[in-house]
């Protein structure tokens, strides 16, 4: 079976995420793998081959983490804002099954830096803000934490362990194959009968539970992580076999989700006062909104 093969659209291995636990462990998790979705992103600009592992692994962790969300029309942005370094935005978000990505960057800046950059490499001195947007109690949470550590999956760590006080591991494995791009992690958290709703436990990175199914988790190898041959269900049992029980969830399907639409982009411009948008029109009466996320300009009769 080819790699080509494995990276056709209609192969179930792609773009879903699996949700699992791990009851008597009192442990959550999803597995991600990202492919024809994550090149759709990635193709609506001519990103050098370190951004695009960037913002990869960015795409990757956004998925895992908007898994999380179970209300319809919830959604989950993160950002990442720097001074001084060859990157200085990055923004990815999921919504409904549907994620969308972009990262500003220097060419130049970039060009210089070495095939593994650190994170302050990268982004100079900068902050990663996760938000969590409920759909049912319009509630925004949102944590922000140092750009620090080896990769964005470490600084994604740091927010749930500052912010929401919740032991979590994630791992991420980006893959190239000449022009083609895979990303495939897994996200597992120590969450003791909350996921019933419950109150929450206690609940630390010295619990037992943890660090029992963290030290299976953390097994895992990138090679496995980007295996297109290695389903996401085979990945959980191969973790998780010895337990009396693992719940695995249907899988839920991913796609690229840009929402630049005129009937969009015309609500958020009725917000802004006539002489504004007198201002903003070309000669044509339309006004024209360029959509980072895929690249496209936009007329707008506004």
């Amino acid at each position: 079976m080819t790699e080509d093969y494995l990276l056709r659209e209609n192969d179930t291995g792609f773009d879903r995420v699996l949700a699992f636990s791990v009851p008597a462990r009192h442990a959550r998790g999803r597995v991600v793998r990202l492919g024809p979705v994550l090149e759709t992103v990635l193709s609506a600009h001519d990103y050098p081959p370190l951004v695009k592992h960037l913002l990869a692994e960015a795409l990757a962790l956004t998925a895992l983490m908007g898994a999380l969300l179970k209300e319809e029309g919830s959604q989950l942005t993160i950002q990442a804002q720097s001074e001084g370094g060859p990157v200085d935005l990055l923004v990815c978000d999921y919504r409904d099954g549907e994620v969308r990505g972009y990262l500003r960057h220097d060419d130049a800046a970039v060009a210089a830096l070495g095939d593994q950059p650190s994170l302050e490499e990268l982004f100079g001195k900068g902050y990663l803000a996760i938000t969590f947007d409920l759909a049912a109690t319009n509630d925004r949470y949102q944590g922000v934490v140092p750009l620090e550590g080896a990769s964005l999956a470490q600084a994604c760590e740091s927010y749930f362990a500052q912010s929401e006080q919740i032991p979590t591991l994630i791992r991420i494995s980006v893959r190239h194959n000449g022009p083609r791009c895979m990303a495939g992690g897994i996200l597992l958290q120590h969450l003791p009968d909350s996921e019933e709703g419950k109150e929450r436990l206690h609940a630390g990175e010295d619990h037992p539970d943890w660090e029992h199914v963290s030290i299976l988790a953390g097994s895992i190898t990138r090679e496995e992580l980007a295996d297109p041959a290695l389903t996401m269900e085979e990945l959980v049992w191969r973790l998780f076999h010895e337990e009396k029980e693992v719940r695995v969830e249907p899988l839920t399907l991913l796609q690229r989700g840009c929402r630049c639409t005129v009937e969009h982009y015309q609500s958020i411009l009725s917000r802004f006062p006539e002489d504004q948008r007198a201002e903003m029109r070309d000669e044509d009466g339309t006004i024209p909104v360029d959509c980072a996320f895929c690249s496209k300009v936009l007329r707008v009769p506004a």
